[in-house]
């Protein structure tokens, strides 16, 4: 016996508008049965997921952080899945991002005026952008898997960045600490409300990308040729779109968005190069871009609350006493129930009994 999905003919529209809600539920009650085979009253560690971190000014702005960089990076994704490109990548865009842009502050210090920032951020977009690049052009002249060697490249940068730090760009007055020189005013993102708390400009450039993204997407011709190769490739192919060049597009701009992320969590957070400078936010962002439904206004509300899940795991850490891998294995769920539901929305399950008989000897 084998189990095969087959395709719907027609799938409910209501329930499609629906599943991404329909994972939430499925991922609390998943909740309650983890935390209760913890030992623990679920109730409140619901609460430390999801109310506690909402309850100060602080917790609010640490929220906005947190989320800049998933949105940032889910809106590339979500033009990179739409598509039929699949960019796993995002992690190690994300790292050239920061590498790329930090160039300027390391190496040139002494730079000064409002422009720098800028260059730098142009920088941290154009690293992200020219290492997605690698994997849509050996998916395009090598029909290699984009799955794997995105994927792969993710190692590649991380140990690059390592390397940097520990190496030609370790502070020499850092106490052979791993870390870069500290970044200048000049250099760093400005916080929005300096007197509230640490929430900087990055934030407003996502909600920037978002609205870009949602008038391509939606309101342009470039968003219809996506959709177009992404659900129709034979339709796409009939009207003159070249699938090659929407590859390497859509790699182009999940990467810069990438890389946007990675140097706007260097710039407005850490503010110098350190051996690790995501706790996974590349991978997290596939969570933010299936929930989203690739929709970039989907995507922006997605991001807040596995953002929220992220504060959630850090307050239930202190006042639960549990461990972040509890946290992640919550955002794990999270995604198998979102893939789930949209698989089942789209496709039934068949079972095929086998009617060949081995042969006997």
């Amino acid at each position: 016996m084998r189990i095969e999905l087959e395709r719907r003919a027609a799938h409910s529209k209501l329930f499609s508008v629906l599943s991404p809600f329909i994972a939430l539920g499925l991922t609390l009650i998943a909740g309650v049965i983890m935390f209760t085979a913890l030992g623990l009253n679920p109730i409140n560690a619901l609460y430390s997921f999801f109310i506690e971190p909402l309850t100060e000014i602080w917790s609010v702005h640490e929220l906005i952080i947190k989320a800049t960089p998933l949105v940032l990076i889910a809106v590339g994704l979500s033009v990179c899945f739409s598509s039929n490109n699949w960019n796993i990548g995002a992690e190690g865009q994300l790292v050239m991002g920061a590498v790329a842009g930090s160039i300027l502050p390391i190496m040139y210090p002494e730079l000064t005026g409002w422009w720098v920032l800028i260059l730098i951020l142009l920088m941290g977009m154009a690293g992200g952008a020219a290492w997605a690049a690698i994997p849509a052009f050996f998916k395009n002249r090598f029909g290699a898997n984009e799955i794997l060697t995105s994927l792969m490249l993710v190692y590649v940068a991380q140990l690059f960045l390592d390397w940097l730090v520990r190496g030609r760009w370790r502070n020499p007055e850092g106490y052979n600490f791993p870390e870069s020189r500290t970044f200048t005013d000049w250099q760093t993102l400005p916080e929005i409300f300096p007197s509230s708390g640490p929430a900087h400009y990055g934030a407003v450039l996502a909600l920037i990308v978002v609205f870009i993204a949602w008038f391509m997407m939606g309101k342009t011709l470039k968003g219809f040729q996506v959709k177009v190769i992404g659900q129709a490739p034979r339709a796409g192919r009939f009207a003159g779109f070249s699938a090659k060049k929407m590859t390497m597009v859509a790699f182009l701009i999940s990467g810069a968005l990438a890389g946007l992320a990675g140097i706007s969590e260097i710039t407005g957070v850490i503010k110098q190069l350190q051996p690790t400078i995501s706790p996974g936010y590349g991978f997290a962002a596939i969570i933010v871009a299936f929930l989203g439904r690739l929709n970039p206004l989907g995507v922006l509300a997605a991001g807040l609350i596995l953002a929220l899940s992220y504060l959630g795991g850090e307050a239930a850490q202190i006042s639960l006493g549990i461990s972040d891998k509890v946290g992640r294995v919550f955002q794990g769920v999270l995604l198998f129930f979102v893939l789930a539901s949209d698989t089942l929305i789209h496709y039934k399950i068949k079972f095929i009994r086998s009617t060949k008989r081995s042969a006997q000897t």
